[in-house]
């Protein structure tokens, strides 16, 4: 098993287990789709983890593999982990990152595809392929310069250097660097802000914010319309809602 699913109160932790770097192979892309198909097929899971374990998250794929490919492989290779990462980016979920060692290639991309990204000093994120004559295949390119901007993205696209955590940090590749032994309660302490609200809320709110880095801002504002009404419609009335009508009563006209 190469990706392993923990499920702790309502989230589901993915661990990545195939030593020593969790490079990611076939077999692994393939488990972590699975682990995926079972994550949506759980109705109580509110956010999604994943992390790597023997103290690194992922140093990419597996180039010996790569090597090897030919014909109609390198198409199903190259599709296959651009699924995935869309796959993670598409989630109505939370989904974070707890980034320690090397997050490289496949690994960062992953890193990327996710809503937040936790690490510890040691992680370092990196997207090595402009050296090796290739580029980033699973959402590289797109991701980074959304989320870092374009001319710090092309710098370390076209370079393939590594960033560390203070870097990422202040550049706005990782949400938060915590020591290793605090990576587990950081991770939790970030997705609580999030799981204790309605969860249709939070999916809704995630598209529309996605949705706004990929189109124009009318095309934007008419999706947030039309995500917005339904659930005003609904009248879910949950203790903030309450709350909230009791705080607005009281305020000073």
């Amino acid at each position: 098993m190469t990706v392993r699913l923990e499920i702790e109160k309502d989230v589901a932790w993915l661990y990545l287990d195939r030593p020593p770097l969790n490079l990611f192979d076939t077999r692994l892309q393939l488990a972590a789709e699975r682990a995926l198909r079972e994550v949506g097929a759980h109705a109580g899971i509110r956010a999604v983890v994943f992390t790597g374990l023997h103290g690194h998250f992922s140093a990419g794929g597996d180039v010996k593999e790569m090597a090897t490919l030919r014909g109609e492989e390198v198409a199903q290779y190259a599709a296959r982990i651009s699924r995935l990462t869309r796959e993670v980016a598409a989630m109505p979920l939370p989904v974070v990152a707890a980034v320690q060692g090397y997050a490289l290639g496949g690994g960062c991309e992953l890193a990327l595809a996710s809503d937040f990204r936790i690490c510890t000093p040691t992680a370092r994120f990196g997207l090595p392929e402009t050296p090796l004559g290739l580029i980033p295949g699973a959402g590289g390119t797109q991701r980074l310069p959304r989320l870092i901007g374009a001319s710090r993205a092309k710098d370390i696209v076209f370079s393939g250097r590594q960033v560390d955590a203070e870097e990422a940090a202040w550049i706005g590749l990782a949400d938060e660097v915590v020591p290793a032994a605090d990576l587990h309660t950081a991770v939790m302490r970030w997705v609580a802000r999030y799981t204790a609200h309605p969860a249709p809320a939070v999916a809704a709110a995630k598209q529309a914010i996605d949705a706004s880095l990929e189109g124009p801002l009318a095309q934007g504002l008419d999706l947030e319309h039309d995500l917005f009404a339904p659930l005003l419609a609904a009248g879910e009335r949950t203790r903030h809602f309450h709350s909230f009508q009791r705080v607005s009563a009281q305020a000073p006209s």
